[in-house]
């Protein structure tokens, strides 16, 4: 009888073993499913938005020994030739010098303006202090106009000038004088951001000068440049693309502008009437509206080209430091749906429903890898619909990302989509 009752309670506990491994694998089964339904159906909401690789090996290496310094901007032309500005040895350390200084082989800045053709060859090359005109003691923001001219502005303290060249390098035009926001005595401003500077006070209904300027965007149909003026003033200024004469200006919400010194930005307080410095792009779409980064307000402002505002959204709000909204570029659709801003805090690049505003997902993260990011600084796309973005600080570098397509937003994917080239 012993033997009999063992074997009865070993086909028991057997059973109740099997039934409950299978109550387990149902129950897996169950989520799993509940999983795949939760993806499928965020696949076929509707919710899509750009994927994009990195291209580890774009641009080619400089020649020379030559590096880059802090990169501060970027601009791609219609025949995807693309142009870089950066701070050249102004911002390298003696360590990245040694052929300057005559202590080593390697390395020395390279000549502040760059071209690189799709290849990632270089191309044109030069930049930096000249007969004629007042090359800005840290230079920032390039743009190349419909007639293929070279705009240049400058976030050092006495930079209130902005400058025009042929793609060659030739001078043409300055506008402002360096070290006209002058003031000996005065208090730095206390609005926030890289602005605040002893010596130097806001000139922002200036119509003759700038205060440190961030950006230029030229218009091809009304032949007028639109000034991100800047890291002293508080304003968008618009100018006569030829002879520089000042045509309109206007600040937040399209306020007249105030340069009266702000209160450091505060996440909980009312956004102010007035930007942040730094005002930090003004860029023009399609259809002919201006998107206005105030950086530190983590904002980005929507006006006409009068300066009327229409509308904002407010991205990554308990950003401090140096603030959220740095640069944008638009797709390369012919509505341009998307808006690729970049993000040096957070060290992303976020993709946002240009109609909308709404942060649809990002790529990149912090890091000095081939798709990550220390300071990204300024973007920009080519006819292909690929980024390329500049870093600032120790970042020192350009980076190409390629279009690959469309892809699902989940969940799982907000906020992480992979730069990095999968496997074949």
């Amino acid at each position: 009888m012993s033997n009999l009752t063992n074997l009865t309670s070993l086909t028991r506990r057997r059973n109740l073993f099997i039934g409950a491994g299978f109550a387990a694998l149902l129950g897996a089964l169950v989520i799993g499913q509940a999983a795949l339904q939760k993806t499928v159906a965020a696949q076929n909401s509707g919710v899509m938005a750009p994927h994009f690789e990195v291209d580890p090996l774009w641009p080619k290496p400089l020649p020379n020994h030559w590096i880059l310094g802090m990169t501060i901007g970027v601009f791609v032309e219609p025949n995807d030739h693309v142009w870089i500005i950066h701070r050249s040895s102004a911002t390298l350390a003696n360590n990245e010098k040694p052929l300057e200084l005559k202590t080593g082989e390697c390395c020395a800045g390279a000549p502040p303006v760059l071209e690189f053709d799709p290849e990632g060859n270089l191309l044109r090359h030069w930049g930096g202090p000249g007969e004629g005109f007042e090359w800005p003691d840290s230079n920032h923001g390039i743009f190349i106009d419909y007639k293929g001219n070279v705009w240049i502005g400058g976030n050092g303290p006495p930079d209130s000038q902005l400058l025009k060249f042929t793609k060659d390098g030739k001078f043409l035009l300055q506008v402002g004088k360096k070290g006209a926001r002058r003031k000996e005595g005065a208090v730095a401003s206390a609005g926030g951001g890289e602005g605040a500077v002893a010596g130097f006070v806001g000139g922002s209904n200036d119509t003759e000068n700038f205060g440190r300027v961030a950006k230029i965007f030229v218009d091809q149909k009304e032949n007028e440049a639109y000034i991100a003026d800047g890291y002293l003033n508080k304003r968008v200024a618009v100018l006569d693309a030829d002879t520089g004469k000042m045509k309109r200006w206007w600040g937040a919400y399209g306020n007249k502008p105030d340069d009266t010194p702000m209160p450091p930005y505060d996440p909980a307080a009312a956004p102010t009437q007035q930007f942040h410095n730094p005002v930090h792009c003004a860029d023009m779409s399609v259809d002919r509206l201006i998107y206005v980064c105030d950086r530190v307000g983590d904002r980005l402002q929507v006006f006409t080209p009068e300066g009327k505002f229409l509308k904002e959204a407010f991205f990554e709000t308990n950003t401090k430091n140096a603030g959220s909204v740095w640069d944008i570029a638009f797709s390369k659709d012919p509505q341009q749906r998307y808006i690729y801003m970049a993000d040096g805090v957070n060290e992303k690049v976020k993709i946002v429903d240009r109609q909308t505003l709404k942060e649809l997902t990002t790529f990149g993260d912090g890091g000095r890898q081939p798709g990550q990011f220390y300071g990204v600084h300024s973007i920009a796309t080519d006819s292909k619909g690929n980024i390329y973005t500049t870093e600032t600080y120790e970042g020192k570098r350009l980076q190409r990302f390629l279009a690959k397509g469309m892809t699902a937003v989940t969940a799982m994917n907000q906020g992480a989509l992979a730069t990095w080239p999968r496997s074949k």
